[in-house]
């Protein structure tokens, strides 16, 4: 097995195939300063091109925060074009996440506000526990999200429940987030990573081009017309049946045996 990076403020741990990462600032909430911003990202490029990853689990370190949001105090001296590059970086960050071309969930462990929550809403699904708090209190300090939340989440639990997030600054509970779509399911806080582990692995057996193609479409249909979204759908449809995980996958469920895939 090839060398793992290291970091100063995550932990990447690889588990039987299943990478997971762990935002480690708990004096400051795992709060996401620049640097953890460029070790998130240089750790989700691994996730992407190292072919014995098969998926991730983003997590916090610590009871209290998943992500308690962004580092303000290096947020406050910022004018209006540093923020606006600072903007378009976290967004390529998070983008890195919800990219790489494999299963990812959150294991929301504790706060998830701010900056938190849209690492959060990268991921392709998203677990809590009972305790968790959820928010974008953004415009309680005279901003707005900047990583890619106004887009995600509106995309995610529509305009009116954004909305209703955004323009207060209020935080919900797991449950109220589970309601509202953003948590896919409440789990227990001792069960939370093995839960997200357990989903990601189930995903990861399923053919990986095939899991690929699938994130690809919804990803890229969100942006385009409906009609341009078909298009997407049937091309990389069509491609799937190009590879050798299609033929493996059709013959084993006619010949009634467990299809073992390779990615090709």
């Amino acid at each position: 097995m090839a060398e793992l990076p290291s970091f100063d403020n995550l932990r990447f741990e690889l588990r039987e195939g299943i990478a997971v990462v762990t935002v480690c600032r708990p004096k400051a909430l795992n709060a996401l300063n620049t640097k953890t911003h460029e070790e998130v990202e240089r750790a989700f490029t691994e996730v992407r091109t190292n072919p014995e990853i098969r998926g991730a689990v983003l997590t916090g370190d610590g009871e209290k925060a998943f992500v308690a949001g962004a580092d303000i105090a290096e947020l406050a001296n910022m004018g209006p074009a540093e923020a606006e590059a600072h903007s378009a970086f976290g967004q390529r960050v998070f983008g890195s996440i919800e990219t790489c071309g494999k299963p990812v969930a959150a294991a929301i462990n504790g706060f998830s506000l701010g900056g938190g929550l849209e690492i959060a809403l990268a991921c392709h699904v998203r677990f809590a526990c009972p305790e968790a708090k959820l928010g974008l209190p953004e415009v309680t300090l005279a901003l707005i999200p900047g990583y890619g939340g106004t887009q995600r989440l509106a995309r995610l639990i529509g305009a009116g429940r954004a909305f209703e997030m955004m323009l207060t600054g209020d935080m919900i509970d797991a449950a109220t987030a589970e309601r509202f779509g953003i948590v896919n399911r409440i789990v227990p806080r001792d069960q939370l990573v093995a839960e997200a582990i357990a989903w990601v692995r189930k995903v990861a057996s399923r053919g990986p081009v095939a899991v690929r193609n699938a994130i690809d479409c919804v990803l890229t249909g969100t942006d385009r017309s409906v009609e341009q979204g078909y298009l997407r759908e049937q091309a990389l449809f069509g491609a799937c049946f190009g590879t050798d995980d299609m033929r493996e996958g059709t013959a084993a469920f006619l010949a009634k045996r467990k299809a073992q895939f390779t990615g090709r």
